[in-house]
């Protein structure tokens, strides 16, 4: 059974926005009816008996909303005056006359609606398994072109590893390129550093190999700096 509880404070889920809060809220709503339908239907109940249920839930709440503005008569500030005391009170009684009004017209929707829903929910499924066929057939053109592509240890295949989601064993090490203050990511993969092995030109030569130490790019770093962070892997 799941437990319920009071809330304490604003969800961080909605947003601080009324009118975009209302339509995370319309949203909810649609989601939960369609939910509702479905779950119905998979207990035997008849279509029409639904559409009852949903319906009554429904005008129900608008209802409650109504009792809720209609305690709002006569409760303007009194510092404000006659006039806005009496403008208050008709602004409450047209607002409470229009959720009567949207309470019978969701009362009045009872038939049919239940079918909708059994049609909306199946074109979203279709939607959703066309939308997950373009996903794979786009990993699959990444995977197979776009990853063989890119040489290793380059920002470039980060990148594309990034975008896979299998980026998790690469190292994190980053330093900073004092020349122009761009941040420079390690592209190798975790626990490569090794100080003994060292880049060509410390060496003596010029093949510009960066042994154990970090390359991204043109910029070869070591671990050394204090600005440089311990190469593990990413969590």
């Amino acid at each position: 059974m799941t437990d319920h509880h009071e809330s304490t404070g604003p969800d961080p889920a909605l947003s601080s926005d009324s009118v975009r809060r209302v339509s995370q809220y319309q949203t909810a709503g649609v989601n939960a009816r369609l939910r509702l339908f479905a779950l119905l239907d998979a207990q035997g109940v008849p279509a029409s008996e639904a559409d009852d249920l949903v319906a009554a839930l429904e005008a129900g709440a608008v209802a409650g909303a109504q009792c809720e503005v209609v305690e709002l008569d006569g409760m303007a500030p009194a510092s404000r005056g006659s006039l806005f005391a009496d403008g208050w009170d008709d602004g409450v009684r047209a607002v409470s006359e229009a959720l009567v009004g949207i309470a019978d017209r969701e009362w009045s929707r009872r038939g049919g609606r239940s079918a909708g829903a059994a049609q909306l929910a199946e074109h979203i499924a279709d939607v959703r398994r066309r939308e997950r066929a373009d996903l794979v057939r786009l990993e699959r053109f990444v995977r197979e072109t776009v990853l063989p592509r890119t040489h290793p240890n380059t920002t470039a295949r980060r990148r594309v590893l990034e975008a896979l989601g299998e980026a998790g064993g690469l190292c994190t090490a980053r330093t900073m390129e004092l020349s122009s203050g761009d941040v420079i990511l390690c592209t190798r993969e975790a626990g490569h550093y090794d100080p003994d092995d060292l880049p060509g030109w410390k060496r003596g030569k010029s093949d510009g190999t960066p042994g154990g130490w970090h390359v991204a790019n043109a910029s070869i770093w070591d671990d050394s700096a204090a600005y440089s962070h311990p190469h593990v892997a990413a969590e």
